[in-house]
Order: C-alpha cells, then structure tokens, then sequence
C-alpha cells in the first residue's frame, strides 16, 4: 500500500512538472511555447447560469476594432482564442471557418471574432491570410492585453471557444480543438432559445 501511494506521488509529481503552467498573464505575456491545452471538454450553460454579458473590445490582426457592443449585438457569437503557434488552433482553423461561412450563406444572427493571442498582430494577420480566415480577429498584444483580462479565467487553454447567447453570456465552451458539427450544434442550440 505505501509504495503504491509514493509511485503515485512519485508520477503526479513527475507529470505536473512536464506540464507546469502557471496560468499567470505574465507568464503568458512571456510568449514561450508553454501553453495549456484543453481537454477537449464541453460545457454547456442553461439560461439561469449564464452569469453577466461578456464585454470584448480590441484591435484586429488588421488595426480595425471589434466589440461585442457593436459587432455582436443581438446575435449569438462565437470567440475563438487560438495563437498560430499552438497545433490545435491550426488543426481546428478550417472547421471554425466552414462553420462561419454557413453562418455567413444563411443570414444566421452569428458573429466570430478570433482572439489572437500571444504573437505580434503582423503574424497572426500572415497566418490568417494563408489559411484563408474571412471573419475578423482581434490581437491581444495589439490591445494592450484587455481581451484576455476581459474572458476573467474563461479560456484557460489554448484553444478554446466560447459560444454567447444573445445577451452576450457565455452559454457554451470548448475547452481544446473544436469540430465543425461541434460548433455548429452549440450554436445552433443557443439560436434556437
């Protein structure tokens, strides 16, 4: 029994230093390759446990503005926080972008934003332009950092999205890679309220 206990101390011990993140946004600011990525876990939040309206505001890849006051009003967003340096954010890029142009060919209530995080405006625009990303992205470098301090611990891997309601409350979260069909049944569930 005791040399069980002090293998499992011995491999917990082990694993938290291969993964050791302090989650801290100065760490973050850093910009090492260090990052947490998520499970692939998916929360969904009914109505009543939504909390307060998420409020995001930056600059884009490009130097334009984003608000989910202006340019999310009234319809259900989708915030992506990926980094072109991370492997799942560029695995999950097409699935984002297929979903927003169905979104786009219907007319749906839906915005995308991106927060790009942790990398220069000019690299995230580079990485958007190759991967041919047709909906905005706002730098948090760019924006002095307030889009991060602004999701409060609400992404806490990279990647992750979050799916607002209407009111701009998160209703839904990816924690890791997202999938089209993933996405697009969270999104729709919360169009269809």
């Amino acid at each position: 029994m005791r040399l069980a206990a002090t293998l499992a101390l011995v491999l917990a011990t082990a694993l938290a230093g291969c993964t050791r993140d302090d989650g801290s946004l100065a760490a973050s600011a850093q910009g090492n390759d260090r990052y947490v990525q998520g499970s692939g876990a998916i929360e969904q939040l009914g109505a009543a446990s939504r909390g307060t309206p998420l409020v995001l505001a930056g600059t884009t890849v490009d130097g334009g503005s984003w608000s989910t006051g202006a340019d999310g009003a009234g319809k259900v967003v989708v915030v992506n926080v990926w980094g072109s340096w991370c492997p799942p954010c560029v695995e999950e890029t097409p699935a984002l972008q297929q979903a927003w142009a169905a979104y786009q060919a219907a007319k749906a209530p839906v915005a995308f934003v991106g927060l790009d995080t942790m990398e220069s405006p000019e690299r995230g625009a580079a990485f958007l332009r190759a991967k041919g990303v047709t909906y905005p992205s706002i730098n948090d470098q760019a924006s002095g950092g307030a889009p991060v301090v602004a999701l409060a611990g609400k992404a806490p891997a990279t990647p992750t999205t979050l799916v607002l309601d209407r009111q701009g409350r998160i209703a839904a979260r990816v924690s890791g890679p997202v999938t089209e069909i993933t996405l697009r049944t969270l999104v729709d569930a919360v169009l269809a309220e």
